[in-house]
């Protein structure tokens, strides 16, 4: 198990984020000793999405006007049919997202988490993965989509469901463990 003391993860979410894909992530860094910040536009609570209703509310630690990305280690976009919509259309969340590639450090997405890298245009001769209805998306975008559970590339990790999160959570922590990688960029 990596040690992660001392790292900082920002997971970008609002309302309909599929809550195993945060709350996963979020559980497993935190084991192996990093400190995570969920990040929504706006403060108090967002809301998940689990077996095609309403779910848990979890608390947003901090406002997206409020952080930069220079404040973390690594970003992890959980999926949802309604999260990475809503967010693709928020040129605060894009440009956060980017700055994330422009400083080499690891991006982690699943599901339909990767819609938001086609907005930032950052998937173009990356080799990703994704939930099978976004697959043209993402080749429309440049990126060479591969089915398989977890896929690494320069520091970029994607995963297709829930199903994968296993597989996702252990490379998230590797990727965040190995820190910045060169060939990540936007």
């Amino acid at each position: 198990m990596e040690n992660l003391e001392g790292k900082k993860v920002a997971i970008l979410a609002t309302n309909g984020f599929e809550e195993s894909e945060l709350t996963s992530p979020k559980s497993a860094l935190e084991k192996a000793g990093a400190t995570t910040h969920v990040i929504a536009p706006e403060s108090g609570t967002i809301k998940g999405w689990k077996d095609g209703n309403w779910s848990k509310d979890v608390d947003v630690d901090a406002v997206l006007d409020n952080v930069d990305a220079s404040d973390y280690n690594a970003l992890v976009l959980p999926g949802g049919v309604i999260n990475p919509d809503l967010l693709r259309r928020n040129d605060k969340a894009i440009e956060f997202i980017r700055s994330f590639f422009k400083a080499h450090k690891p991006v982690a997405a699943i599901c339909h988490g990767p819609q938001l890298l086609i907005e930032a245009e950052v998937v173009e001769g990356r080799k990703m993965t994704s939930f099978s209805s976004i697959r043209k998306d993402l080749e429309n975008a440049g990126a060479h989509w591969v089915d398989q559970e977890v896929v690494v590339d320069e520091g970029l990790v994607t995963s297709r469901s829930p199903e994968d999160l296993d597989a996702f959570n252990a490379k998230v922590v590797e990727e965040v463990a190995e820190g910045k990688h060169e060939e990540q960029t936007a």
